[in-house]
């Protein structure tokens, strides 16, 4: 069993850039592919940025694309995302999860954080 905690949200200012971090507990987070995923309000759960076991292939989606970056500590068991010109679009409460086979099966993920909040001044 895994434990996922985000932190690291909050408000910036359109342009600005926040960093969120994933501390993981229970087991040790080199054992799992993980991701960033982000729901805003009204919206399905999306995702945002995904990482293979030993941090050497990435993946992100189109619309963070050169903005954010995802990476990962496995000594310190966390996972993190850079996020660089925040704009409105990118409000949403953000979720990090461990455990399924490729980055992008958002159905697949075994572990679930209990997200942490972006908002975004215009």
């Amino acid at each position: 069993q895994v434990q996922l905690v985000e932190s690291g949200g909050g408000l910036v200012q359109a342009g600005g850039s926040l960093r969120l971090s994933c501390a993981a507990s229970g087991r040790s987070l080199s054992d799992y592919v993980m991701g960033w995923f982000r729901q805003a309000p009204g919206k399905e759960r999306e995702f945002v940025a995904g990482i293979s076991r030993a941090g050497q292939s990435t993946s992100y989606a189109d619309s963070v694309k050169g903005r954010f970056t995802i990476s990962r500590d496995n000594a310190k068991n966390t996972l993190y995302l850079q996020m660089n010109s925040l704009q409105s679009e990118d409000a949403a409460v953000y979720y990090c999860a461990a455990g399924a086979p490729t980055p992008q099966m958002i159905g697949q993920y075994k572990y679930w954080g209990q997200g942490t909040q972006v908002t975004v001044s215009s």
